[in-house]
């Protein structure tokens, strides 16, 4: 598990950290001596713990608390003081521990066994299957949950059996000619041999479709095959779904549609960089974008900022040379008053389209910029 240590104090920082280093169960990926530092990161950067002081110039733990569960409900927060009196409330703030200084390893110890056995419980919770749980994973790699929905535990026999399943999951339910997979598939490979390793290939599909328990199978007719799967439902069905066509946020629905964007792992079918599936790839990040983007409006109207930035950091790794975008990141730092990470947004963006596009951004982006950064001044 990742952690990060927030503490106006830097020798405390460096005592935990040799702390749970000697202990071994919790990674530290950062160390910050500011609570926002630490927001900030996390924006950027997931961790599943925070040990965060409470007593801080600034913004105190307990203010920063608040803010963390905005950017992710599911942080597991540890607190650290000197002063006990806090422990009550912190509790009430849905602190999951807290330490007292100066920190002992046996006390220290404890907690992280309460990580542990509360990570273990809200694992088993999320792993618990749906009815319309994805049961086939398409979003940056391809993934089929076993019957215990555990994930990904099945193995293909070879690459072109696991493209294979993939094109007829693409096509699912529709048929497919068997000279159009013999193109996409071995379009260098004699006929007579390409048919062979179609045959062993759909053998291959078949005997995992067996293995994995669910109701599917691979027909063939007209010299042509489908994935007959009705029972099969991908993450990638899901998200499109949820979304539909033109998503309006409200209050009531705001959490459920951040649990779709959530869906979005990563690109379509992105770690295996089929060239068949990247016109099904820009169609889904479009959508992604619609969604992200309506989130994120909808926060920064209801001066949520760092919320919204939670969406619109991931929107940009995903779009780095949209102007759109990147308008909005920066309106978004304005508005939580972040111009240092304004300014290095801008110069990064600007950087990309220089070196990768040859461009210069627009000019409504620089004059945006300079407006905000006036502000500042």
């Amino acid at each position: 598990m990742k952690a990060i240590l927030i503490d106006d104090e830097k020798p405390a920082l460096l005592h935990l950290e040799r702390l749970l280093d000697s202990d071994g169960r919790i990674r530290v990926t950062g160390k910050f001596t500011s609570a926002r530092e630490g927001l900030d990161h996390l924006l950027a950067d997931k961790a599943e713990i925070v040990f965060l002081d409470i007593e801080m110039p600034e913004m105190n733990g307990l203010e920063a608390a608040e803010y963390i569960s905005q950017i992710d409900r599911n942080i597991m927060i540890v607190y650290t003081t000197a002063y006990s009196e806090y422990a009550i409330e912190a509790f009430e703030l849905n602190a999951l521990d807290y330490l007292l200084k100066p920190i002992h390893p046996d006390r220290l110890s404890k907690t992280v066994e309460r990580v542990a056995v509360y990570d273990q419980h809200k694992a088993s919770r999320i792993e618990a299957v749906k009815p319309d749980d994805p049961q086939v994973v398409c979003f940056k790699r391809l993934m089929l949950a076993d019957s215990s929905g555990s994930g990904g535990k099945l193995r293909w026999r070879t690459m072109k059996a696991q493209e294979l399943f993939a094109i007829l999951l693409h096509h699912k339910g529709r048929w497919i000619d068997r000279g159009l997979l013999l193109d996409t598939m071995w379009p260098d490979v004699e006929s007579d041999k390409a048919v062979t390793y179609l045959h062993t290939s759909i053998s291959q599909v078949r005997k995992v479709l067996k293995d994995w328990g669910v109701e599917a199978a691979v027909e063939y007719a007209q010299e042509s095959y489908r994935l007959f799967a009705e029972g099969i439902v991908t993450d990638v069905e899901k998200f499109e779904r949820e979304v539909g066509d033109n998503p309006v946020i409200t209050e009531q629905n705001r959490e459920h549609y951040e649990r779709v964007l959530e869906l979005y792992r990563g690109d379509y079918l992105e770690e295996h960089d089929y060239s068949w599936a990247k016109p099904r790839s820009g169609e889904l990040l479009e959508r992604f974008a619609v969604l992200a983007k309506a989130i994120a409006d909808y926060e920064m109207k209801h001066g949520n900022e760092r919320q919204a930035l939670r969406s619109l950091v991931l929107l940009q790794e995903k779009d780095p040379y949209s102007e759109e975008v990147c308008r909005l990141v920066l309106t978004a730092y304005a508005g939580i008053g972040d111009f240092v990470s304004l300014k290095a947004c801008y110069e990064a963006f600007a950087h990309v389209l220089k070196k990768e596009l040859g461009l210069e951004p627009e000019p409504q982006t620089k004059r945006l910029y300079e407006q905000l950064m006036r502000k500042r001044d």
